[in-house]
């Protein structure tokens, strides 16, 4: 069987699905970065894929990926109780119900504060001023120290973390991009984890920054200085890589701008029927993966210990047997319900605390319910611009970064 990196490099988003048809219903079979591999969907397959009995994190993240996307020693290669102990401390910070609260309405007024300034300006891109204004919200709530949050300063960090969300997927300049921006940002976060250990606040102490500082593993120990630097980021990268769907968001309003006096209402269900809707359609994540623990078998196809599993999110997430019409942009589909656990999966399936889902689920709907409705209250135009989303270039976005003129409304109440 021949290898598919090169075709999966090509096609983005379209690489599995379309092996997936090809290939007939069931599994998919092909081989990846010289492995072979099994590709599964569907909720069953959600549940078979978080199994650690079958599948393991550990070594199975390529370099490339941890040198952009996660960071060496984070989270996501941890398997057993190194992961569920290092997960705890994410799902303390993240799912925090009184924290998710906080963080919501700093970016509700950062959001408020960006449109003043948007009105003086003849136009603006979205993309580049929702980072901004998510990485501002994100550190006054993770408290990083005033000194650190400086204009220039900001704005370097917001880059950074979307250049890491931005090459890790591809080679060439945005790939080296993503790499010096790890290697500055977590230089620079290691002294910030320095620094406060240096002040000897206590464990418990207020603060995201804080709490990575004073955390100890499975085995009791503090986290070497930029391993903590690591995981810092792996709570400020994903929270700011909410401008994704930010933009998503409005450019499902620009297709479908019968939805948008509705949405701003935010009076009903649709401001969240509407981040979930954003979250299924729109591709963020194509697939996630991991190693074999053992010899596996799912319906009838095999993979020997080692082989890779890959489980498919944007097929799932676009798949005829789950959703009505999937290529449909159709909020209603989630208004007057919750979708299943292991059914909508674009950061990942399974449970939370202890398996691999992306612990920062809660606070990406929460933002995202925050600023959809202030999103379509806002009084703009949309200029002629390519607002083409590109299948093939993972993560994708529209070409243009979504550029918004004439802005105009008052900040909403």
């Amino acid at each position: 069987m021949w290898d598919n990196t090169f075709s999966l490099l090509g096609q983005g988003y379209a690489w599995l699905p379309d092996l997936a048809r090809r290939q007939g219903h069931g599994p998919v079979r092909t081989r990846l970065l010289g492995k072979p591999a099994l590709a599964l969907r569907g909720p069953a397959a959600v549940r078979f894929f978080y199994d650690e009995d079958h599948v393991r994190r550990h070594t199975a993240l390529p370099e490339p990926v941890l040198s952009t996307l996660f960071g060496k020693g984070a989270v996501h290669t941890l398997d057993g109780p190194e992961h569920r102990a290092r997960k705890a401390l994410f799902v303390s910070l993240l799912r925090d119900a009184d924290g998710v609260r906080d963080l919501t309405e700093r970016v509700g007024t950062e959001w408020d504060r960006a449109v003043v300034d948007w009105r003086e300006r003849p136009q603006v891109t979205l993309f580049d001023e929702v980072s901004l204004l998510l990485t501002r919200a994100v550190c006054g709530w993770a408290g990083i120290p005033p000194g650190r949050q400086n204009p220039s300063e900001m704005r370097e960090l917001a880059d950074d973390l979307v250049a890491m969300v931005d090459g890790f997927a591809t080679a060439g300049p945005r790939h080296l991009r993503a790499r010096r921006a790890r290697r500055r940002q977590e230089e620079r976060f290691a002294q910030v984890v320095e620094e406060t250990r240096r002040t000897r606040v206590p464990a418990g102490g207020t603060g995201v920054v804080h709490a990575v500082a004073a955390h100890r593993d499975a085995d009791g120990m503090p986290l070497d200085a930029r391993t903590a630097a690591v995981e810092l980021l792996n709570v400020l990268r994903p929270t700011v890589a909410i401008t994704w769907f930010t933009v998503f968001g409005a450019h499902a309003l620009h297709r479908n701008p019968h939805l948008r006096e509705r949405l701003a209402r935010e009076r009903d269900a649709l401001p969240r029927a509407f981040a979930h809707e954003v979250r299924r359609f729109y591709p963020f994540a194509p697939f996630t993966a991991g190693l074999a623990s053992r010899p596996l078998e799912w319906q009838g196809a095999t993979l020997p210990e080692g082989g890779l599993v890959l489980l498919d999110l944007y097929g799932q997430n676009h798949d005829p047997e789950l959703w009505d019409s999937p290529y449909t942009f159709d909020p209603e589909r989630f208004t007057g319900r919750e979708p299943g656990r292991d059914e909508l999966v674009p950061q990942g399936g399974g449970e939370t605390s202890a398996g691999h889902r992306c612990p920062g689920e809660d606070i990406t709907l929460a933002v995202l319910t925050c600023l959809l409705p202030r999103l379509a209250r806002l009084d703009h135009r949309v200029p002629a611009q390519d607002l083409r989303i590109p299948l093939r270039r993972v993560p994708t976005r529209p070409r243009s970064g979504f550029v918004v003129s004439e802005v105009a409304r008052r900040v909403p109440a």
